[in-house]
């Protein structure tokens, strides 16, 4: 049986490919760079989603607890940060490339901040890994876009 742990991680670098292939499409596919850019932003959507919904298990194991967060903050979090995924998609390509670059590190910071007491340390120490490729990936697709497109 695999450990809980390994797999997370298994998951976690996986689910990075789709964000290094992207980025990757942009320079060796530059023709295709417009379709490149809004399936990269559809990925960042459910990624994004996908993270907030961790926190509504936490939500659930509270119950009647406030420390350090209570059910209800954790529960409007899951849904600030989903209705961000979703919202984001309606978005013209700048404001997508704000909104998601601003939500990744948000995501992060709430896990580092907030939700500390819930992960075990490995966890934080993976989700720094991700994070910091998610948000150069987001940066390069940012910088690609603007240097095609114009401020």
């Amino acid at each position: 049986m695999i450990a809980v742990a390994r797999l997370t991680v298994f998951v976690g670098i996986a689910g990075l490919i789709p964000f290094l292939m992207a980025v990757t499409a942009l320079f060796m596919v530059p023709q295709l760079s417009v379709s490149v850019v809004s399936w990269f932003y559809l990925y960042s959507a459910g990624i994004l989603a996908f993270m907030a919904g961790v926190y509504w298990p936490i939500a659930m194991q509270l119950d009647d607890c406030s420390y350090p967060q209570s059910p209800i903050v954790t529960m409007v979090l899951s849904q600030v940060f989903f209705l961000a995924a979703g919202l984001g998609l309606f978005l013209p390509t700048p404001g997508q490339i704000l909104l998601y670059t601003l939500a990744y590190l948000a995501l992060y910071v709430v896990d580092v901040r907030w939700m500390r007491i819930y992960w075990p340390a490995w966890y934080l120490r993976l989700r720094l890994l991700l994070t910091t490729v998610v948000l150069l990936c987001q940066f390069t697709v940012a910088a690609w876009y603007f240097l095609l497109h114009g401020a």
